[in-house]
């Protein structure tokens, strides 16, 4: 099995957890998680049994600590993750609702995960690697996007295929205002596309509604749209159809599109052709179905890492459904 190396954020995710009252004050409870979108991947296909790398890079401080112990812990290889010696590792603030969904407040600026440049980049970093994953949030200023465009590049030298979750987070952006030509022009050099169906009505504004054939004509392998709890929409070449989604009580929905992204990276891994893997659509269906399986489960626990499942969870969750 190939190696799928995920590139971009590791930072703290503060998750309220309860909410107390004292002297009249509303009192929020936090608890600290590991997490971080392309950090999250990662753990999810070492958790269901895949080999998995985080290249990025943490604040030498104690949540930068915590967090590559934090990787090591669950078998991802960290020997692609930096230690900066003065930036701070990043932070997120994250609140529920009854319904499990989220309200993010960043704390990221011009900490060591986007202050990476594109010289420290290494050719062992894509040692055995057959899949580059990525997203968005290395994209939010110019610096960062040109690491991020190198880390593309070498991929593809590499003959990785490249993966992208679009993963839109506008309060990252300076003003809240996400550059959608940068996003566009990265979605471009994809063979596989995650996104949101909200995120797909953000991005496809020039010509609307043609946004998904012109990635396709362009030479993307695999749209996977997603839609919280309603079916899925696969869209390839050849194909287009939908995957529905499991139906269950979600809890907290930090890292359900991360665990989605790590089944289907991890199915793909385990191909003995994973480009061809995408182009068959019996193959795909059944990685999918399994991708969606894993995100339906993660969303009924609390967390990150701490709530993307082993591949025997998964097993059984399909076992009793």
């Amino acid at each position: 099995m190939k190696t799928v190396l995920c590139f971009g954020e590791a930072l703290i995710d503060f998750l309220q957890i309860n909410q107390t009252e004292a002297d009249g004050l509303s009192l929020p409870e936090y608890r600290q998680f590991p997490g971080g979108a392309p950090a999250n991947v990662a753990v999810a296909i070492a958790k269901l049994g895949g080999a998995s790398r985080f290249a990025g890079q943490v604040g030498q401080d104690a949540f930068g600590a915590f967090l590559t112990q934090a990787l090591h812990r669950y078998g991802v290889d960290t020997q692609s993750v930096l230690h900066h010696p003065t930036a701070q590792t990043a932070m997120a603030f994250v609140s529920l609702d009854a319904t499990g969904e989220r309200t993010f407040s960043f704390y990221r600026r011009q900490t060591a995960d986007v202050v990476i440049t594109p010289d420290q980049i290494q050719d062992h970093w894509f040692h055995n690697v057959g899949c580059l994953h990525l997203c968005s949030n290395t994209l939010t200023d110019a610096d960062i996007t040109k690491t991020t465009q190198q880390m593309i590049t070498t991929g593809k030298a590499m003959g990785c295929l490249i993966s992208v979750d679009v993963n839109l987070r506008p309060s990252l952006w300076p003003n809240s205002h996400i550059d959608r030509q940068r996003v566009v022009d990265v979605m471009y050099q994809a063979d596989i596309i995650k996104l949101s169906r909200e995120e797909l009505e953000a991005l496809d504004t020039v010509v609307p509604g043609t946004l998904c054939q012109q990635l396709l004509d362009q030479g993307v392998l695999a749209l996977l749209i997603t839609d919280g709890p309603h079916p899925i929409e696969v869209l390839t070449r050849d194909t287009a159809w939908t995957q529905a989604t499991p139906q269950v009580t979600a809890v907290d929905t930090t890292a359900a599109g991360d665990a989605f992204s790590g089944g289907l990276l991890y199915g793909l891994a385990a191909l003995a052709d994973p480009r061809a893997g995408l182009a068959d659509a019996a193959s795909l269906r059944s990685i999918v179905a399994f991708a969606s399986d894993c995100g339906a489960l993660t969303v009924t626990r609390q967390g990150a890492y701490p709530a993307l499942p082993t591949h025997d969870e998964v097993a059984l969750f399909q076992s009793q459904r």
